[in-house]
């Protein structure tokens, strides 16, 4: 028995990871080392050093390894390279989902206790502040466990080896969102209100309360009785969803849109940007990542999808079936300067498009023998023939744009965008948006896009495919559009919607097709219709018990009160 409480707490127990926020390595010591340092604890500039292993779980464009934009490639946005199929098949003996999240968690209520117990001297503002980024952090990584497990065990403090909550079962999803919402509502209270775009601030936590009640909410209205084994609950939708739009009230007087979409994603720095509210900041020959590297050089690019594609508006506001605009999508051969070969080019569709098309992909379709984005730089092919530009920095030296490890542009982690989007969602299922609320955010954003603006009365566009309002479903355009390739939005959204079952390619046949490649006179790869298809000829087919992840079979060995595993799971 003492050898599985030691197996298993150290899920629990974790460790203490100190971090460089200069290079991004990691120096580990055990976590106790400091529970009784009562200098240390009082010490604000050491307690800030001890917050800062926090940072990396915002892994933005990277940490040494794949970030949370572009890379996640199980949407209806991408299709893989790869072909990408569920994240588990079969229940994992071990998964860092579980382990990891945990070890965080512990990092938190480790935090909390010690300045608690032991911070008598530090005034009470600055100790109320680091207790809030403590409970920030802990509620955050409660909510990643619920959206990937469901029920789980609330902690509330840091366990030592016979902690009974080592043993503890489950606890209801439903009560421990609401134990997360107690940490964010405190968070956002005491933080300190602050202007840095790089560190702790009382806007950056209304922004994470803003995204996680706006999830919590639409997922508890949306939910089912075949998913989690629970029915909507409105009541506490509708709490959550006041939460979210009181959080974005909080955050949107002190932010306005910067003039540049792409910019957001593509500048050196994004210091001073009026449009963000925390970012994470990379350096030349320092601290770097490699987005730029996988979609500019020869590894073939998981290309935007045709169902992501045929989702941008045309200038006119309508829809391919209703503009008034030409509405082909077949490109044309032309001559491309950068190498002088016969490219298919879509630059004519692009111009009549929703402006964010022509700043997310290349105008050029990338298949065959691939097209250099770099003037007589290597070939880029993409699995759907759409190339991703959105994050390249044309300006920046190609030998650090097509280097593994060597792109330094700065990552947005929060910003007005989102929270406009956030926003206005919540507002509307809530029933209480209004046209001026439309106004000051869905509307901006499409005056950015070069589109019309929307009433809450807008006209049903003739594609919904998730039974919801037109206003409701041109919001979530708007979500998909704004947000394409980021920060895995997309897939959660989904869940959150209780739409999964649109990533089933077998009933959604678009989202594994890419480019029209009727015109071109040297592709030869699989093809249905006229379209590339990335399929490989393999289907993804839904399945409810993919709502939820597996609760890794190690942990239900260790502590059967964990049990019963996930539906579908069994």
């Amino acid at each position: 028995m003492k050898k599985k409480i030691f197996i298993y707490s150290m899920a629990l127990l974790g460790v203490f990871t100190a971090t460089s926020c200069q290079d991004g390595r990691l120096d580990k010591e055990p976590l106790d080392s400091f529970a009784n340092n009562s200098l240390f604890w009082n010490n604000p500039s050491s307690v800030e050093g001890y917050a800062a292993a926090f940072y990396n779980l915002f892994t933005g464009y990277g940490n040494g390894g794949y970030g949370d934009f572009y890379f996640k490639f199980l949407s209806d946005d991408q299709v893989g390279a790869a072909f990408e199929t569920w994240k588990f098949i079969n229940v994992p003996a071990e998964s860092s989902d579980w382990s990891a999240t945990w070890d965080e968690i512990r990092r938190a209520n480790a935090m909390i206790e010690s300045l608690q117990e032991m911070a008598t001297t530090m005034d009470a503002t600055t100790k109320n502040h680091w207790i809030g980024v403590a409970r920030l952090m802990r509620g955050w990584q409660h909510w990643d466990l619920v959206r990937k497990f469901g029920d789980c065990p609330w902690v509330d403090h840091a366990p030592d080896i016979n902690d009974p909550i080592l043993y503890a079962p489950r606890e209801d999803r439903d009560v421990v969102m609401d134990h997360v919402l107690e940490d964010l509502n405190f968070a956002c209270a005491n933080i300190n209100d602050v202007s840095s775009q790089t560190t702790w601030s009382r806007n950056m936590a209304n922004a994470m309360k803003a995204h996680i009640c706006l999830w919590e909410g639409t997922f508890r209205k949306y939910r089912t009785q075949d998913v989690n084994g629970k029915p909507a609950d409105l009541e506490g939708a509708n709490r959550f969803l006041q939460a979210c739009v009181d959080a974005c009230n909080e955050v949107m007087p002190d932010y306005s849109l910067c003039d540049n979409y792409q910019s957001i994603y593509n500048s050196e720095t994004l210091a001073g940007n009026t449009e963000i509210i925390f970012y994470k900041e990379y350096a030349k020959d320092v601290f770097e990542h490699s987005l730029i590297d996988y979609t500019c050089t020869t590894t073939k690019m998981s290309g935007m999808s045709k169902d992501a594609f045929d989702s941008y508006l045309f200038l006119d506001g309508k829809t391919k079936a209703n503009t008034s605009y030409d509405n082909t999508d077949a490109g044309v051969m032309a001559l491309s300067a950068n190498d002088g070969q016969m490219h298919l080019n879509i630059q004519n569709l692009l111009e009549v498009r929703d402006k964010r098309l022509g700043q997310t992909i290349d105008s050029v379709l990338c298949y065959g023998g691939g097209w250099p984005r770099i003037k007589d730089g290597n070939p880029m092919t993409s699995s759907s023939g759409y190339g991703v530009s959105k994050y390249d920095n044309v300006s920046i030296d190609p030998n650090y744009r097509q280097n593994t490890y060597s792109n330094y542009t700065s990552a947005p982690l929060y910003w007005l965008a989102v929270i406009y989007l956030d926003y206005a969602e919540a507002k509307a299922e809530l029933g209480t948006l209004t046209n001026d609320d439309l106004n000051k955010t869905i509307n901006l954003l499409k005056a950015r896009a070069g589109l019309p603006p929307i009433t809450v009365d807008v006209a049903d566009a003739g594609d919904n495919d998730m039974g919801v309002s037109p206003l409701i479903w041109e919001i979530r355009r708007e979500r998909r559009c704004e947000l394409m390739f980021d920060n895995d939005f997309r897939y959660w959204d989904l869940i959150r919607w209780h739409q999964l079952d649109k990533l089933d390619n077998s009933v959604n046949p678009d989202i594994m097709l890419g480019a029209n490649v009727m015109n071109a006179t040297d592709y030869t790869d699989a093809t249905s219709g006229n379209y590339i298809d990335g399929s490989t000829g393999r289907v993804r087919e839904y399945d409810p018990k993919h709502y939820l992840y597996p609760i890794p079979s190690k942990q239900l060995s260790l502590n059967e009160n964990l049990k019963p595993q996930n539906p579908g799971w069994e």
